[in-house]
Formats: structure tokens, sequence, C-alpha cells
């Protein structure tokens, strides 16, 4: 892990030492190219430490006006003053050495020492010897917060009303893991990551100018082409590299799939219950929503057919329905794509926990099954490898490449290019196959401990949902309990359990709980269970 960290560190501050300028893209040059751009060659870091450089100090913003009657050396105490009043510089920061100020302001350097001479004397800073000069830690805190409250006008701010449908976003919660339930977190502890961060540190050293400069908005050629290869064999997915698009994560994928095929007002179909911030991103691109719901074989399409509903798109997670895990059956599938054929509409396919699959064989993608080319494919590497990766990808219909080109181009142009580099080695080198294969082994071990040891402790009183596939099961309890007062009390406890109930959006919602096991090791999942089932009481 410390590898991985040092090595992404340094191909951080190295790849911002190459300037890239905003043209129009061009053809890439090979590696073999004459031109002598075509490969840039980055130093070799000499140890493990990082030399210290004058960008680790605190440069403040200081306007010197020599028209000004307040003499220079005023005018620097007063700039380093109020930025430790504001909170700019905060207690412990290093501060330039006096030599490096006066360079930078383009003054002499006797002002500079007069006004840090007058600084330390106060109090603001502290000089360590043989070290350097910082700001003190003796301050107040109340001086130098950064968080203190800003006047603002009386009355309403304006701000947009779509981002007023957006799912609230609890970041102190998402950044706290709790025991063995949490969900979407696979086992860090088993990745390569000493293998990873030396692909990672190879593409930073020796990174070719054409990638740091242009790259299509689809991404990368040679990471399309191994995904490509994947998705054909794992999946049965009908693509070729120029189908697919490199995406930061699905999430991304699902923003600039509802800005291509949808305008506001549209219906769409959704899985009741379903994934809540896929809910948010139709909300505030205007879309009506229309549930339907979702049984032990899926979402049911026919229901909304009978009622004689309409949509523009349905947005379905077959392979492991999230969040009851359910898989999709053959004939509802086939009735998906009849009913997108027959009226014209488009089936979006989140495919989430397709990497892993316990019991029976792989089941084929809607896509795979798919002769009319009415289905949007969407897969991410979040679960298979790491979150933070945020790597995705979208199978896309020739026809509908150019606009999704477009809408990429107007969001961010094209992704990153240095995990998409590694990712290409890691797949193509075998690496990706064989970690598939050692999580499937592990993940089923855990899955099979933590379903014995629920119908051991609780018996019947809880029912078990979707533990064919991917890296969570969903239990239901039975009435009389609300899952989110007891996912509170749980938090508090040290114990992840995610709520069913809020991902129902109309009608009687069911009560139960998304029980990770990804990163709960076998050891620990007889406890875990033992400790939710004192929480239900």
């Amino acid at each position: 892990m410390n590898s991985l960290r040092s090595g992404l560190t340094h191909a951080y501050h190295q790849g911002n030492s190459v300037l890239a300028g905003r043209s129009a893209p061009s053809d890439h040059k090979s590696a073999n190219s004459q031109d002598p751009l075509s490969l840039v060659k980055v130093p070799p870091r000499r140890s493990g430490r990082f030399p210290k450089t004058a960008s680790s100090q605190i440069l403040p913003l200081i306007e010197i006006d020599r028209n000004s009657g307040a003499p220079l050396h005023r005018q620097v105490y007063d700039a380093y003053r109020a930025a430790i009043y504001r909170g700019d510089l905060r207690p412990g920061q290093r501060v330039s050495s006096s030599r490096v100020l006066a360079d930078e302001i383009r003054i002499s350097r006797a002002p500079v020492l007069e006004a840090y001479a007058q600084l330390l004397a106060e109090g603001y800073f502290e000089s360590r010897g043989g070290v350097g000069t910082f700001i003190a830690h003796s301050l107040p805190e109340q001086l130098t917060s950064a968080n203190r409250h800003v006047k603002t006008l009386s009355g309403l701010r304006a701000v947009s009303r779509g981002s007023s449908l957006y799912s609230p976003c609890n970041v102190a919660s998402i950044n706290r893991t709790c025991g063995a339930f949490v969900v979407h977190q696979p086992a860090f502890d088993q990745f390569p990551f000493n293998i990873w961060s030396d692909l990672a540190a190879r593409h930073s050293r020796n990174p070719h100018a054409s990638a740091l400069q242009h790259v299509s908005p689809l991404g990368l050629e040679r990471v399309r082409s191994e995904i490509c290869a994947y998705l054909r064999g794992a999946r049965a997915v009908q693509c070729d590299p120029g189908q697919i698009m490199i995406v930061s994560g699905s999430q991304q994928a699902l923003d600039i799939t509802v800005r291509v095929l949808l305008d506001p007002g549209c219906q769409v179909f959704l899985e009741e219950p379903g994934y809540s911030l896929q809910r948010s991103i139709l909300q505030a691109a205007g879309c009506r929503l229309v549930p339907v719901p979702v049984d032990q074989e899926g979402m049911n399409i026919g229901l909304a057919m009978d009622r004689g509903l309409r949509a523009r798109a349905a947005f379905v997670t077959p392979s492991h329905q999230y969040p009851l895990g359910w898989t999709m059956s053959a004939t509802r599938r086939l009735h998906l794509l009849t009913w997108a054929q027959t009226t014209g509409a488009w089936i979006v396919e989140d495919d989430c926990g397709s990497e892993y699959r316990y019991d029976g064989s792989p089941i084929r993608s809607v896509q795979g099954m798919d002769a009319n080319s009415r289905v949007i494919y969407i897969g991410t590497f979040s679960k298979a490898l790491f979150p933070s990766l945020r790597v995705g990808y979208v199978v896309i219909p020739h026809d509908l490449v150019e606009r999704f080109c477009a809408v990429r181009f107007a969001m961010d142009i094209f992704p990153p290019y240095l995990y998409q580099e590694v990712l290409a080695d890691f797949m193509s080198q075998g690496h990706f196959g064989r970690h598939i294969r050692k999580m499937r082994k592990l993940y089923g071990e855990r899955r099979k401990v933590l379903v014995a040891n629920l119908h051991g402790v609780f018996g019947d009183m809880l029912e078990v949902h979707g533990a064919e596939a991917g890296m969570h099961i969903t239990v239901t309890l039975p009435g009389g309990h609300r899952d989110t007062e007891i996912a509170v009390k749980a938090f508090h406890s040290g114990i992840g359990l995610l709520p069913l109930s809020p991902f129902y959006w109309k009608g009687p919602a069911r009560h139960g709980f998304l029980l990770g096991f990804g990163s709960a090791p076998v050891d620990q999942i007889p406890a875990a269970v033992g400790a939710m089932r004192a929480l239900l009481g």
C-alpha cells in the first residue's frame, strides 16, 4: 500500500511539471516517432523521500503598492497578518524564506526581514533553529479558523431548483467505515498493490506527450480494446473498441446517458426499489419517473405494459438487482427487449455485480441478447478493484457514439490518462483475470459463512435475498421493525447496517438491511451477526 501511495504521489508531482496546450485533438504519434516530443522522459526519483523545495513554503498573496504612503515592510506585515486572521495561513505552516518572498514580490530583502522580525516579535511567527520560520502554533484558534460563518445578504441565496432534487450527500457517513457489513467495499488487503504501483510508476516515468495532451473523448484505445475483449468473453456483450467510452465510474456513465437519450418531461421506467442516485440524476434532468415493481425475476415490465404505461427508457440492474440482489430471468429479459423494440424505447443496463456469481452458470447480459441495438450497457471497476479508482465504461450503439462523444467533450473533454494505461497493462498481463478468480472464491466463502450464520442466529425471523451473486445480500425484517432507526443505533455501535426502506420511492416499503461481505473476514462474521441480533432485540 505504501509503495502505491508513494508511486502515485510521485506521478502527480511529476505530471504537473509537464504543460500541455488546449488545442484541437490531433493524430497520436507512435513511440518510435522521430519527433523529439513523442516521448517525455521524467527523471526517476532517487530515494523514498521527496526533496524540500520552495513549493512547500507558504507564499501569501501580497500586492505591493509603491504609490502608497505605507512603507514596504508594513505592507508585507499587514498582508501576512490579514492572511492569518482570514484563516488562509494555519498554525504550523512553513513560511517562505525572506529571500524567496523578496524575489517573488520584487522588492529588496531588507523590508521583508523587517516585517518578519515584527511578526516574530508579536507572536504571529515562530522560528525553529536550522529548520525555518512557521506560523505560530500558539495563536488562538478563533483567529485562524477557516470555518467561520460568512455574513451574507438577507434573504434566500439564488440557486437552481434542480439542485434540490439531488439526494443529500453525508460526507462524514460516507467516509466512516463500520465493521463487517459495509456495502461496496472490497477486500483491500487482497488487492495486488505491488503490481499496480509498479505499473503506475512505469507510466509516470515514461509518459507519451500525445497521451498527456490529447486523448479521445472515448478514452485510450489500448484500455478500450482490453475491456472489449473482457466483455465479449465474460459477459457476451456485442461490441468493438469504438463503441466503448471510459468514464469516471457508473455515475458519470448514467449522467452522460441521460443527457443523450432524454429530454425534460420524458417518462422513464425505474426499478422499485431502486438506486437512489440514479433517481436523483433523472429527476434533476426533468424526467417523469415511473416506478415498476421488482420481484424474484427482476423488473416486471409486463405489469407496466398491462397498465398502458409508456416510457422513453427503462433503467435496470439485471445481474444483481440493486438493492434486493435478485437476478432477472431470461423470460423477463426477452420481454424487456421486445418492449424496447416495439415501442422504440431504450434499455439502460447497469451491470453491477456481474463479476461475482456463486451459484449456477454466468448469465448472459441483456445487451448480448439485443439484436436491435436498443441497450446502453454500463459497467465499473469500483467493485472488482477499488472504489476510488473511479474508472467505468459505457458500451454505446454505433449510431449514438458521436452524440455521446459530443456530450462528453462538453462535460470534461476526455478521461484522465494514467489509470487508463495502468488498467490496460493490468488486464493485458492477466492480473485482472487472476484477481477476479481469486476474489470470486474468497467472496463465495464469506457469503456462505454469512448466510449460514444468519440462518443459525435468526432462524425464520429474516428472509435472505440475492445471495447468488454480487458483494452483498439483503435481508428483510418482520413487521414492527423500522430499519432506519435500527441502522442509526448500529452506526453508533460501529456496525454498518444499510437500511432497505429508503430505496423505495413510491408505495409501501419493505424494511431490512443490505449486508456487504466483501471486506468481512470469515472469523469476524459470527460476532457481527450476533451484534446485529442484539440490536433487533
